[in-house]
């Protein structure tokens, strides 16, 4: 179908009219010479000469798509647009996104269409980002039901922030209709996204019984995308929709959102539209079995919504989800695709997982390799201090990196690590290095800086610091989830390696495959011959807070509270003390 422009009214149901003058202008001539320097005051955006069209274009193709949808002109729909739109908000664009083209769709249905008779919608985000902007315009309407799953690690994922979080459940009337999953960590594939859609999105669907549904099909979040690094394979993604088509007689509108590997992208589309067609049957392997993380964050949602949807009450059974990362990957042995070809985690268990999909035909080409946890073994005999200047200090906090649980002040829970076994021996000790709070948000403390340690040593500054006796396999654990990344790994962050080759340099930069807080691990020397190491900011990012680039920002009470608690409980500073200490540090030049 050819594409039709949206109206400035269309657009105005959910943007502002300074949003709407912006996109609508930012191509015409006078904006040429301004036109980048207006694009680098937004979050992720890009202007040219074709963005207002484009914009328009999208925005209209969804509207026109989702009208003869539920007219009953359409069985169902993919509107292939750029640019996507879910990121787009009230009153600014954000992250490729110039109006936020499903929410300008669902809203003229609703409001502009009532005579059609769609009283309630589903829309389903699967972007591997989540859908700000889509969930702020619906947040207290009821009849949106609004569901995203997404790459979130405790709020240092795009978009960042609190958003995407499971605690923004609605408002108001809007209560209960808000669904975020916020996986914890990448590499998430088909069997974590079929656990979701089969203990959280069908059973809600099926008591919210939705006449039209809207999938924000970003296709980010499948296997070798660059950005997504997760392993959504094409016939994951038509088993999702599959099951969605079991709703609203069918009647679903697809638009395009994000999606960074061509390949990836093409191959994911297309068996969606095969699937929206009835062409041929949905093929996916049956084998692999989701993440402890992700079995964690379905648990976590169905306990939060249970309040809203009777159907989530029910707990889910151990035998499903008491597996930890799985040891054995399945290979295709003939196919040249890439996301057949691509190594699946797998278990025994799946069947449990995907029972219900009695449409699915099943790979049998498949070779099981094992993959021993062999690090784990060989880390866990060797001891290091690690040594804690920020909220670790406190004893109780720390204990949620190594045994699990949720501290006083803390706005989430840790899963602790593997070997949850407590500190060996506990001591004090002060470095010349210098302390600071950056940043202005984590997903543990809310609003508010938190603790760094200057990795360089200056014989004028002055830091006390906590050194817990642990394991060297404990320390990944504790590295990995400060850097909101979940412990179960084919490979440790810091390995026998790099702990021979710091005594000389110093510092090592642990490999995360994407640029995180703590991720440049700092040699402080020795005690009774056991290495002290701890972990902070690179010299980069300190370069960063120097400049400005990077803020500095004073901790929220609760982040600071602990840390004098910490400081109290060591019997290092008195309380009046350990306040100055912190002030202190927050308030002194960088």
């Amino acid at each position: 179908m050819s594409a039709e422009e949206a109206e400035d009214k269309h657009a105005a149901l959910v943007h502002s009219k300074k949003h709407i003058e912006l996109v609508k202008g930012i191509s015409s001539k006078k904006f040429d010479s301004r036109r980048n320097s207006i694009a680098m005051k937004f979050n992720s955006i890009y202007f040219n000469k074709g963005s207002t069209e484009a914009a328009y274009l999208a925005a209209g193709s969804v509207i026109e798509v989702a009208e003869r949808v539920a007219e009953g002109d359409l069985d169902s729909a993919f509107a292939v647009v750029r640019p996507p739109g879910h990121h787009a908000e009230v009153d600014q664009p954000m992250g490729f996104c110039l109006f936020n083209n499903v929410a300008i769709a669902t809203n003229f249905i609703l409001n502009e269409r009532a005579d059609l008779g769609i009283k309630k919608i589903l829309i389903v985000d699967w972007d591997v980002h989540h859908g700000n902007g889509t969930q702020k315009m619906f947040y207290k309407d009821p009849r949106v039901l609004f569901f995203s799953v997404h790459r979130h690690e405790y709020g240092s994922f795009y978009p960042a922030g609190d958003d995407g979080s499971y605690i923004m459940v609605g408002e108001g009337p809007g209560a209960g209709y808000n669904i975020n999953v916020p996986w914890q960590n990448g590499r998430c594939g088909d069997a974590d996204y079929l656990a979701v859609w089969e203990h959280v999105l069908i059973p809600v669907a099926k008591e919210f019984n939705p006449d039209l549904i809207f999938v924000s099909a970003g296709f980010d979040a499948a296997i070798n995308d660059p950005l997504g690094g997760c392993r959504v394979t094409p016939d994951g993604y038509a088993v999702m929709l599959k099951q969605l088509m079991e709703f609203a007689n069918g009647k679903i509108v697809m638009a395009l959102e994000g999606g960074y590997n061509l390949d990836s992208l093409a191959n994911s589309a297309l068996s969606c539209v095969q699937v929206l067609l009835n062409e041929g049957p949905v093929i996916i392997c049956s084998e692999a079995y989701p993440f402890e993380s992700s079995w964690r964050v379905i648990q976590t949602v169905r306990e939060i919504f249970s309040a809203f949807w009777p159907s989530l009450a029910e707990k889910l059974p151990e035998n499903l989800t008491r597996r930890k990362t799985p040891q054995i990957q399945i290979l295709s042995s003939d196919s040249e695709d890439e996301h057949e070809s691509a190594l699946q985690v797998v278990s025994e268990d799946l069947e449990k997982v995907l029972q219900p999909l009695s449409s699915l035909t099943l790979k049998d080409d498949v070779h099981k390799i094992m993959v021993p946890p062999s690090w784990r073994d060989e880390l866990s005999r060797i001891d290091i201090w690690y040594a804690a200047y920020g909220s670790n200090m406190s004893k109780d906090r720390f204990l949620c990196y190594v045994q699990g649980g949720q501290a006083e002040g803390m706005r989430i829970p840790y899963a602790g690590s593997a070997d949850k076994s407590p500190p060996k021996d506990i001591l004090w000790m002060t470095f010349p290095h210098r302390l600071f709070f950056g940043r202005d948000f984590s997903a543990t403390w809310g609003p508010g800086g938190v603790a760094f340690l200057h990795p360089e040593s200056n014989i004028q500054e002055k830091s006390y610091l906590c050194l817990y006796r642990i394991t060297l396999e404990q320390f990944n654990d504790v590295c990995l989830q400060e850097n909101a990344m979940d412990i179960d790994t084919s490979s440790p962050l810091f390995d026998l390696t790099s702990l021979q080759s710091i005594e000389s340099k110093k510092q090592v930069s642990v490999e995360t495959g994407i640029k995180r807080w703590y991720d440049n691990v700092v040699y402080l020397g020795k005690e009774k011959d056991v290495p002290i190491l701890t972990m902070t900011c690179s010299l980069s990012d300190v370069d960063g807070y120097k400049s400005g680039k990077l803020p500095i920002y004073a901790p929220c009470k609760g982040y600071a509270d602990t840390l004098v608690r910490g400081l109290v409980q060591g019997g290092k500073l008195s309380e009046e003390e350990a306040v100055s200490y912190i002030q202190e540090a927050t308030i002194k030049p960088l």
